[in-house]
């Protein structure tokens, strides 16, 4: 049997499981990622929690598409809950990315949260907001704009006669 590139740096052999995102929005993706992610380290307990070999393609462009930039920026905003590889580093193939899981990551609330801050690159009116994010109900909204103020990641412009919300980015 031939080692795997883990093996030949000293590492055990761990169980790796594959999620194949091809097809899907980002918005999709992301929530099939943490479910699935979520679902393994669950199912882990305390045994070792299998790598997940996530399949994002490459891009038709060839220098990365909209799922494979989008899930390495959100994995990077996630260190201390997992690591993860791109697959250039381990085989060169830059279609995949392999994520070491380490503790669970947040779920639907949480996403939603990520994509109103997302959304918010611009000024929006609550009304907007509320249009656009409709399919979660008043309720959730509500307390992802609050979550969001209060972390500071989200500003709450009243000065104006329509009043905005607009994503706060640190370092800038």
């Amino acid at each position: 049997m031939v080692p795997t590139t883990a093996e030949r740096m000293g590492e055990p052999r761990v169980a790796t499981l594959k999620l194949d995102l091809h097809g899907l929005t980002w918005q999709e993706a992301k929530e099939e990622f943490i479910d699935f992610y979520n679902r393994r380290l669950d199912r882990a307990g305390e045994s070792a929690t299998p790598r997940i070999d996530v399949v994002h393609g490459y891009g038709s462009s060839g220098e990365g598409g909209v799922l494979r930039t989008r899930l390495r920026t959100f994995l990077q905003g996630l260190e201390g809950s997992l690591e993860f590889i791109p697959g250039e580093k381990l085989d060169s193939n830059p279609g995949h990315t392999v994520v070491i899981p380490a503790r669970r990551i947040g779920g639907k609330t949480d996403l939603l949260a990520e994509a109103i801050w997302e959304y918010c690159e611009r000024p929006r009116s609550r009304s907007k907001i509320m249009g656009k994010f409709r399919r979660h109900g008043e309720a959730g909204i509500m307390q992802a704009l609050k979550s969001l103020e209060a972390q500071g990641r989200l500003k709450h412009n009243r000065t104006t006669s329509t009043p905005t919300y607009e994503a706060h980015r640190s370092g800038g």
